[in-house]
């Protein structure tokens, strides 16, 4: 009655397949954030100040906003999509995994409102 037979088909003890689609998201959140972090690393190369006025003034334009915003949501999706396998192939009780599973996803999305209320307070020109 293994994973192979259509017995253990039947039974659900197949597969689900549900992880290339978790898979590819992981693959394209990397790619994403290869591809945003090479922007937002040239452009502080380019800088020719790294002084707060200078970052504010930098982070107030739309292109350099909206590249951060972007690198914040796709690298705490990212790690998000990687510690929830961690979890899922670790912990085995199932109210640990869920307990678990609950808080990563309150602390990603908690992470990701704050650095976005961040980006978007520094870009609207919040007090100092």
């Amino acid at each position: 009655m293994g994973n192979g037979t259509e017995l253990g088909r039947v039974r659900g003890l197949g597969s689900a397949h549900a992880g290339t689609h978790h898979w590819l998201l992981q693959r394209f959140t990397a790619i994403g954030n290869l591809a945003l972090g090479l922007f937002l690393a040239v452009s502080f190369a380019l800088m020719s100040s790294h002084d707060y006025g200078a970052m504010k003034e930098w982070i107030a334009r739309p292109v350099p906003a909206t590249a951060t915003a972007l690198f914040v949501i796709s690298s705490f999706w990212h790690a998000r999509l990687g510690l929830q396998v961690l979890i899922e192939d670790y912990v085995h009780t199932p109210g640990n995994k869920f307990a678990t599973i609950a808080a990563l996803n309150l602390a990603a999305f908690g992470g990701a409102a704050f650095a976005l209320f961040s980006i978007i307070r520094l870009a609207l020109g919040g007090a100092a």
